[in-house]
């Protein structure tokens, strides 16, 4: 996905609204003088009028060769999809985020608007203070159209899931590691000083700023003539993206949160959730940077459960004591996790034999010292989220001091 940077501007203007009309209106008269064989080639949509239950046909700024570059889709969802644009105003190229017309999506688009605005103008102020931004995304505008919400960016590069896919899935070399470590947890130390969750942190919202990258050859070999290369970013700098899913601290909670496999276990057993969440989400991603593979490639909950006990050890007895009812079904007398015999399928009980502990996997993949970076995911993948290490604990740890 492609997204981006930019003053956030919240419901357009008035002045704002009507460069959008006035464009409307230059694209329908250019669209008056063109013969008919001409008109096959425009984007036309119906704009309601401000005489109820009339509407008027019209070229909106969206036609072909105008603004939405042919055969350009960024990205597409289950949310909607996002198109690389041309920005006429500001003569660049944008990401415009075009959200289903589904209320369940316009409502988590909305919520994103205003996230993003809170977020811009606490890092505006912080600029003004001399102190460090976050690497979040910014929005430049937004508007309504046809009762989809369609939010514009500055164009971005590609996710670190897409680099690591580019890749093959080998994974980047630790220096990146570090470095989009620091980036993220920043981020993250950002949004919870303002009391905000983000509770959907993977490798898919992660973007780099920049597509450029560089091909370096790697050491395997398909066959003897054929040398596979891997491409490496210039820049490693990343922004944080999609917010749909943030949640202020004191806001309701819903019980489920986060993609699968970067679920916390007190989601999974329903304790409850709050900031230490998504530092769980942060140690799978860095994990996965540092292999190449997901940690927990699973998609059930008891499986899931089995995993992290394979991973990490076995779950604290205080915590499966206060699972709620929904949760008790995975465990079996003594509080012990109802595995394997739980298990839906030898295919699954053999994905969780084949797991290695936290510090065998990164030993596997990382050459040279590897104990600080083994000791941050430790305490970020620490069962009891009372005892995981906070975002800012984090990027004081001596992993990002190497």
């Amino acid at each position: 996905m492609l997204l981006s940077s930019g003053q956030s501007s919240g419901h357009l203007s008035p002045s704002r609204s009507g460069n959008y009309l006035q464009l409307a209106r230059e694209r329908e008269r250019e669209r008056e003088r063109l013969s008919d064989g001409g008109r096959e080639d425009m984007a036309t949509v119906e704009v309601e009028t401000r005489q109820a239950r009339k509407r008027r046909r019209v070229v909106w700024d969206v036609a072909p060769f105008d603004i939405i570059l042919p055969a350009v889709a960024a990205a597409v969802g289950t949310f909607g999809r996002v198109l690389e644009c041309l920005d006429r105003q500001r003569q660049e190229h944008v990401a415009v985020k075009i959200v289903r017309s589904n209320p369940r999506y316009r409502d988590a688009a909305m919520i994103e608007i205003d996230v993003l605005r809170h977020l811009a103008e606490h890092d505006r102020i912080g600029s003004q203070l001399l102190l460090s931004g976050c690497s979040c995304v910014k929005m430049q505008n937004w508007f309504d159209y046809r009762n989809h919400i369609c939010i514009v960016f500055e164009k971005l590069g590609p996710s670190l899931y897409d680099t690591l896919k580019r890749n093959r899935y080998r994974p980047f070399p630790v220096d990146l590691v570090r470095d989009f470590g620091r980036q993220l947890l920043e981020s993250v130390a950002y949004m919870h000083d303002l009391h905000l969750i983000h509770t959907d942190l993977k490798p898919e919202n992660i973007l780099l700023v920049s597509s450029e990258c560089f091909k370096l050859p790697n050491c395997e070999r398909a066959s003897f003539e054929e040398t596979h290369f891997r491409c490496l970013p210039k820049s490693s700098v990343i922004k944080l993206i999609d917010f749909g899913s943030t949640v202020y601290e004191s806001q309701n909670h819903s019980s489920t949160i986060s993609t699968r496999h970067y679920r916390a276990p007190e989601v999974i057993l329903g304790l409850g959730w709050s900031y230490p969440c998504d530092l769980w989400s942060v140690g799978c991603i860095l994990v996965e940077l540092c292999s190449g593979k997901a940690l927990f490639q699973t998609h059930g909950n008891l499986e899931h459960l089995a995993m992290m006990e394979r991973v990490l050890g076995p779950l604290p007895h205080q915590m499966i004591q206060k699972a709620n009812r929904g949760a008790e079904k995975y465990f079996g007398r003594g509080s012990r996790l109802n595995w394997p015999e739980g298990a839906e399928s030898r295919e699954s009980t053999r994905a969780v034999q084949k797991l290695e502990l936290v510090k065998d996997i990164i030993s596997r993949y990382i050459d040279g010292p590897k104990s600080s970076l083994i000791d941050l995911l430790q305490k970020l993948l620490r069962f009891d989220p009372s005892d995981r290490l906070s975002a800012r604990e984090a990027l004081a740890h001596a992993f990002f001091k190497d």
